[in-house]
């Protein structure tokens, strides 16, 4: 329904819009359009805490990064690290199993990639012809779920094991589906453990304790620790021969990493003498991130050879295996994830001569 329906209403229309009757209102000229100007904005400073650490040398450009021990990629490249790029040889099988070589990875803060890096490096390990235990010392059970293990169907598991003198470690260590790995499940359970050995006598060497009859049954051993700094990883720290620290490339990492180093500090003077820090892990690495490639500067210039060349970058491929329960080196194993963790392997293996 219109105007023209009811005569005679022009009129009011005219005055609610303010027109003169009868009169054609003149168009306004046309305004040039002009976008306006945008803000002027300045770089946003870092941190003040970011100087605690060494500043970076130089600028990674895009082609300076090549992924480590690329078979199809130039030699002479400069890596993720901002260092030249290993060669490192093909391991090859040993000639006898063990002792094995044991090595925690540790690192108190939670969601750096610990879980990831300890199955994916196991299988890759295990890859080479050698034979594997990966030890979920996790109350979370991440590393069993990772490998197709549920957690709260376990009868027996490392609790048992840490707990009851009765329960050998062949009764709780279990098969995978990636060749030459075996599991030491975690479920909840092991929280209580915490809280039980505070009573124990010698209570920071009841994971070696456990550990020292089926060393010599194995090449390596990994130990995935909780993300904390408390009993069970001093357990694990005294159990181990070396330990790696997967770092994620962020800066609330960073800051935490000097509160580690100390504690790995403490367990060499006062428990395990033997402990050696096998390597620094970046994990979750974006290159096209100004904050990620400062951040792993930052953290070379630190501690210079100790941080591994092998970067672990970020990929959606690592929650898909989760999922379905196996590594990275089974699921997609010609992905770049997979080749990263093989070259991981490799640097671990070189620096352990002995695994």
């Amino acid at each position: 329904m219109n105007e023209s329906t009811f005569p005679g209403t022009e009129h009011v229309t005219d005055h609610l819009s303010g027109r003169i009757p009868g009169h054609q209102p003149t168009p306004e000229p046309a305004q040039p359009f002009s976008t306006p100007p945008r803000p002027v904005t300045t770089p946003r400073a870092l941190p003040d805490n970011y100087a605690e650490m060494p500043k970076p040398t130089a600028k990674l450009t895009a082609e300076d990064l090549a992924p480590v021990n690329d078979p199809n990629g130039p030699r002479h490249k400069i890596g993720p690290t901002g260092r030249p790029l290993p060669d490192l040889p093909v391991p090859q099988p040993p000639a006898k199993t063990g002792p094995a070589q044991v090595i925690a990875m540790c690192n108190q803060k939670g969601g750096v990639g610990k879980t990831t890096t300890t199955i994916n490096l196991g299988a890759a390990i295990a890859e080479t012809g050698r034979k594997v235990l990966l030890i979920d010392f996790d109350p979370q059970g991440s590393a069993s779920i990772g490998l197709g293990v549920q957690p709260h169907d376990l009868e027996l598991s490392v609790y048992n094991l840490l707990m009851q003198r009765d329960i050998t470690p062949d009764e709780v260590i279990q098969p995978t589906r990636v060749e030459n790995l075996d599991l030491l499940p975690a479920n909840i359970d092991l929280s209580a453990a915490e809280v039980q050995l505070v009573q124990e006598v010698a209570r920071e060497y009841t994971l070696q304790r456990v550990l020292d009859p089926i060393i010599p049954n194995y090449d390596v051993i990994l130990i995935d620790c909780a993300p904390s700094l408390g009993l069970l990883t001093v357990n694990a720290l005294t159990a181990s021969n070396g330990i790696v620290v997967p770092l994620e490339c962020e800066f609330f990492a960073l800051r935490g990493l000097a509160m580690l180093t100390d504690t790995i500090a403490k367990v060499q003077d006062r428990l395990n003498p033997k402990l050696e820090i096998v390597g620094i892990l970046g994990t979750m690495f974006d290159g096209r991130t100004t904050h990620a490639r400062e951040v792993l500067d930052r953290v070379v210039q630190a501690f210079d050879e100790r941080v591994f060349h092998t970067v672990i970058r970020r990929t959606v491929k690592f929650p898909e295996t989760t999922v379905v329960g196996e590594p990275i080196t089974t699921y997609a194993p010609s992905s770049q994830a997979a080749t990263q963790y093989r070259d991981l392997a490799k640097e671990v293996l070189a620096r352990c001569p002995a695994g």
